[in-house]
């Protein structure tokens, strides 16, 4: 085994020096420009993180500048990523490390796992790309990757295998002359060639030494469970005028998408339908747009209505516990995706 991890090694170190992608966290070995690239692309493409990531680190391009941001700057910059927790625990981690360890990103990697939000796999993405640590990385495209390799039979989740295939990326990194590269070749292997369907394997450096290839099972690996049936939701939201101004309100700290702004909206429940959609039956409301999300495992229609009120102006903010924003002060705001659609659509229809 270890002249195979070490010829592994170097074939996808080589690889990796010629068919880099050129992305923009890649020209700098910065820990802070890093950690910010590994959370951003915690369940989100390359191409939707690269102009996040470039308007991050002109906004907030010191750690410091992180740990003192007003939240809702921070979670501002975030909008349209989603799973907002990242943001919020990218702050956390920002004051700690200014409060602990004098604003610098830390060093040690048990230092570095210590952060809210930064797990054994990004810690140790961290510290190789970095630092040039040996320390090894299991994501998603690893594990398809060594899977593959290793013709890894079973749920690739399961504690077994877990501990298999850990040992597997501690053996690769160790064997190499570049920690940084190898690492970033597992995951680059992952996503642009060892795909989860139609992998490129002619195009692959490791084919030679990969099992599933040579027993002609790449499609059959990894062994992933199937995913829990899709569970379908309803909203409505309410798009109430006022003037030159929209009723909004904040959602609490404690709750998904929390301290985001929102139209005010309602989930139509079984049995509940009749009396949500009755509720504010007597404001002549009208169709203004649906929208259709998935978060995690949810599919989500959320259907907005509108209506202008005068009266009820403020009996309304008060039973919804929101309040009146002009249209521009919205844009300032930080929304959840689809109600930042929502707020979108609003703009261009008051134009």
């Amino acid at each position: 085994m270890p002249n195979l991890t070490a010829k592994i090694s170097a074939s996808l170190t080589a690889w990796f020096s010629r068919n880099a992608r050129n992305l923009p966290w890649r020209r700098t070995r910065d820990p802070y420009a890093i950690w910010i690239s590994e959370i951003m692309l915690q369940q989100t493409q390359v191409k939707t993180v690269i102009p996040y990531w470039e308007r991050w680190t002109q906004h907030f391009p010191t750690i410091a500048s992180l740990a003192t941001a007003d939240e809702q700057h921070v979670l501002k910059r975030w909008e349209g990523l989603g799973y907002y927790t990242r943001a919020r625990n990218l702050q956390k981690a920002a004051r700690i490390i200014c409060e602990k360890h004098s604003a610098k990103f830390p060093r040690a990697f048990d230092d570095i796992l210590a952060l809210p939000g930064i797990g054994r796999y990004t810690a140790g993405a961290i510290a190789s790309i970095a630092y040039g640590d040996p320390t090894p990385i299991l994501d998603g495209n690893v594990i398809r990757v060594l899977s593959r390799q290793f013709a890894i039979e079973g749920d690739p989740k399961s504690s077994a295998n877990q501990t298999r295939l850990w040992d597997l990326s501690t053996q690769l990194v160790t064997a190499s002359n570049s920690p940084s590269a190898l690492n970033q070749g597992l995951m680059e292997l992952g996503a642009t060639i060892c795909t989860p369907r139609e992998p490129q394997c002619p195009a692959c450096p490791i084919r030679r030494t990969c099992e599933a290839f040579r027993l002609n099972r790449v499609t059959d690996l990894p062994q992933i469970s199937d995913r829990k049936k899709p569970r379908q939701r309803r909203f409505i939201a309410y798009i109430f005028r006022h003037g030159n101004s929209v009723l909004v309100r904040k959602r609490s700290s404690g709750v998904v998408n929390g301290n985001l702004w929102e139209f005010p909206n309602f989930e139509i429940l079984r049995g509940k339908a009749a009396a949500e959609k009755s509720r504010f039956s007597s404001l002549h409301l009208r169709p203004f747009a649906t929208i259709k999300h998935t978060i995690t495992n949810n599919r989500i229609t959320l259907t907005a209505k509108t209506a202008h009120l005068n009266g009820e102006a403020a009996t309304i903010a008060t039973d919804l516990a929101a309040e009146w924003r002009t249209i521009s002060e919205l844009e300032k705001l930080p929304f959840s995706s689809a109600h930042s659609k929502l707020r979108a659509l609003l703009r261009s229809s008051s134009h």
